[in-house]
């Protein structure tokens, strides 16, 4: 599959989880939930998918209850702006959350497969690209719309969800490692340092630009 099939296939799996997001805003905002308690209600849904797969070891039921996480997680957004109450700290509690559920995600599946090489870089990879311009961040002003990266989160975050769930729909040649998802891992690590090099490299051109037309 190459990057634009992927990238088509995770937004076609992503769509009705957004679409019933969006309808659930409503009810959400009705029952007077705050955006915070959804930011920690979609950690503790993570940790419970994870927990079903060290249960059960299947990849479909990883791959799916992350994919409805995901989905339920992101709605804390619209609900701070719907109601109001958009926050710097809610904010930042949703970035420091976002990076616990990743790592759980990761460290789960090293767990019940062993595939700790992989799971490694791809941890440390995305670590790096949300670093890099959280970095860039502390000398400068920075747009976060203006960082039209290959694997940011969301991207990487809907490819991994598809990768579990096909993993038993698509075989693999056991000389390729056997499993689909374990390609994935390595594909999703490799375009992630690839990614986290690329907002290095901007964060250098624009700091340097900085300094170039700041006064003496």
């Amino acid at each position: 599959m190459n990057r634009r099939g992927a990238l088509a296939f995770a937004e076609l799996l992503r769509a009705p989880f957004v679409w019933i997001g969006r309808n659930f805003v409503g009810f959400l905002v009705a029952s007077g939930v705050t955006a915070n308690q959804i930011t920690l209600t979609g950690f503790g849904l993570v940790l419970l998918s994870c927990g079903l797969y060290l249960a059960t070891g299947d990849m479909f039921v990883l791959g799916v209850g992350l994919s409805l996480s995901y989905a339920f997680d992101g709605l804390d957004g619209a609900i701070a702006r719907r109601t109001n109450t958009v926050s710097r700290f809610g904010g930042y509690l949703d970035a420091v959350i976002d990076r616990y559920q990743e790592i759980a995600a990761y460290f789960v599946v090293g767990v019940v497969k062993g595939w700790w090489v992989g799971v490694f870089l791809l941890t440390a990879g995305s670590l790096l690209v949300s670093y890099n311009k959280a970095a860039a961040a502390l000398q400068m002003p920075v747009d976060n719309k203006a960082w039209p990266d290959l694997m940011d989160r969301p991207r990487r975050a809907w490819l991994f969800c598809a990768a579990l769930i096909l993993d038993n729909a698509i075989p693999v040649p056991e000389r390729l490692g056997g499993s689909f998802a374990h390609l994935a891992v390595w594909y999703i690590a490799i375009l992630v340092h690839f990614t986290a090099v690329q907002r290095f490299m901007r964060a250098r051109r624009m700091l340097m630009h900085a300094a170039a037309t700041s006064p003496p």
